[in-house]
């Protein structure tokens, strides 16, 4: 199965939506509690520096947004989110994501990718992000309120983009 990641169009708004309504519903990862509509997933893809769509046998397989994760002097700090589809998981597709959006955020201008909030229960994502050469910058306990009311710890990880 051959996938290229490219930039979001209009007319991959119906397959992201169910990709990430998936990841919010599953309440483990995101801290969305919203789902997207067709009007919403417009808007909110359309505000991103970048939506990337993992495409795989001509259809949508997973997604990434990339936005700043501050403001004013914290600017240079890029923010990231990622869905895979259910039946797309354990492909290696959100490796392809992170490595496309690693690329992309220094072609934007962003200095560091960081991510708030990596559930310590999110094995595959901590795995990764070490692989690639994530930095953890420590723990905050109880920092994600999982879908079962459950208050899980989060780790905090970035690493340093080259500016292309």
């Amino acid at each position: 199965m051959e996938i290229t990641i490219r930039e979001f169009t209009e007319d991959d708004i119906d397959e992201m939506i169910p990709i990430w309504n998936d990841v919010v519903e599953e309440g483990m990862a995101f801290p969305q509690t919203e789902y997207l509509t067709p009007a919403s997933a417009s808007v909110f893809f359309g505000e991103q520096s970048f939506t990337g769509v993992a495409v795989a046998d001509n259809r949508v397989a997973g997604l990434y947004i990339l936005h700043p994760n501050n403001i004013g002097r914290c600017g240079h700090i890029a923010n990231a989110s990622y869905a895979v589809g259910k039946e797309e998981r354990g492909k290696h597709i959100g490796e392809l994501l992170v490595r496309h959006s690693i690329k992309t955020g220094g072609r934007c201008g962003f200095r560091i990718l960081q991510f708030n909030a990596v559930v310590a229960t999110n094995h595959a994502a901590l795995h990764l992000y070490k692989k690639l050469g994530f930095s953890q910058l420590g723990t905050i306990p109880e920092g994600f309120l999982a879908k079962n009311n459950e208050y899980l710890d989060i780790i905090p990880h970035y690493i340093k983009l080259a500016n292309e």
